[in-house]
């Protein structure tokens, strides 16, 4: 079975990796949201695609699952010492990353392609693409009327303010990156990670091209809220803000006729009716990933029922 996953933040890595466990490398694509990107101390910084990355290479810290186990913080405390901004920390593992990147970036190369070479040199497997090599900005709407760069908002502000909506800065001029549609027309499932609707999904689904490309297909998505919560970020905190109760539902609402299956945890399994109501299969079993066994007892799961939807479509 050859399929694509669409991923970023923790929760879609831990299933990426966990779907990169038990498919051969060859039948799997895992595209990454880079509307988290942005530039920080003059680097190209791409949080969701070094996630994703470090957590199939199993380079990531297993405590927070961004950024690199073993890390120290020589750098950024030298640079805070003379006044820099310490809102956003780099480790130095990871600040070899975005240095490399930069400089490639800046040297006319583009980001799948850089992407993919740090895929070898990482021993990953699968291919992994980022959703675009054009700049595509998440850009954070909120009650007062400020409109804030994600990551302004995401790690500066702590989530704190209240949001009203999203747009993508660049989407209109963003193309899928070369490979993307042709992993998507060659899928037999696509699977939506348990990754925040709202700025890890969405701005994915928002590249010309790729949401078409996804609707052709059988789609299932896992989901990202528990019991009313989000197991990891603001997802749930958007939902309500926006005047949605936060629920599994509410999620499988969201993405609607796209989707043929969707996975809940058992802790909503009260859900799996409304779910089916909407005209969607449900599944109801253990999503939480607490550690690399349950990623790929997960993925199993989610491939099972996958060839599941696909027999009786």
């Amino acid at each position: 079975m050859k399929v694509v996953a669409l991923a970023g933040g923790v929760g879609g890595a831990k299933l990426a990796d966990g779907l990169a466990q038990v498919l051969p490398t060859e039948d799997l694509t895992i595209i990454v949201n880079t509307g988290d990107d942005f530039e920080h101390f003059g680097l190209s910084i791409c949080p969701d695609l070094d996630t994703v990355c470090y957590t199939l290479a199993g380079l990531a810290n297993p405590e927070t699952g961004w950024g690199q186990a073993s890390e120290s913080w020589v750098a950024i405390e030298a640079a805070k010492a003379l006044g820099a901004p310490g809102w956003f920390n780099l480790g130095d593992r990871d600040l070899g990353t975005h240095l490399e990147r930069t400089r490639r970036l800046r040297g006319g190369d583009a980001l799948s392609a850089i992407t993919a070479d740090f895929c070898r040199a990482w021993g990953i497997g699968p291919q992994v693409l980022p959703m675009s090599d054009a700049p595509v900005r998440t850009i954070v709407q909120t009650r007062d009327g400020d409109e804030l760069a994600f990551q302004n908002y995401f790690v500066e502000l702590r989530c704190e303010p209240e949001v009203r909506g999203f747009r993508f800065e660049g989407i209109e001029a963003a193309r899928p990156a070369p490979g993307a549609v042709d992993a998507l027309i060659a899928a037999d499932l696509v699977v939506i990670c348990p990754s925040n609707p709202w700025v890890s999904v969405a701005p994915i689904l928002a590249i010309d091209g790729l949401r078409a490309a996804v609707a052709d297909k059988p789609v299932l998505a896992v989901s990202p809220i528990i019991g009313g919560q989000a197991v990891k970020g603001p997802a749930a905190k958007m939902f309500r803000e926006l005047g949605i109760a936060p629920s599994a539902l509410a999620v499988a609402q969201h993405y609607g006729d796209l989707l043929a299956g969707f996975v809940l945890d058992t802790a909503d399994a009260g859900q799996a009716e409304a779910v089916q109501g909407l005209g969607i299969m449900p599944l109801a079993t253990a999503t939480l990933m607490q550690d690399t066994a349950g990623r790929a007892r997960l993925a199993a799961e989610v491939l099972e029922f996958g060839g599941y939807l696909l027999t009786n479509a």
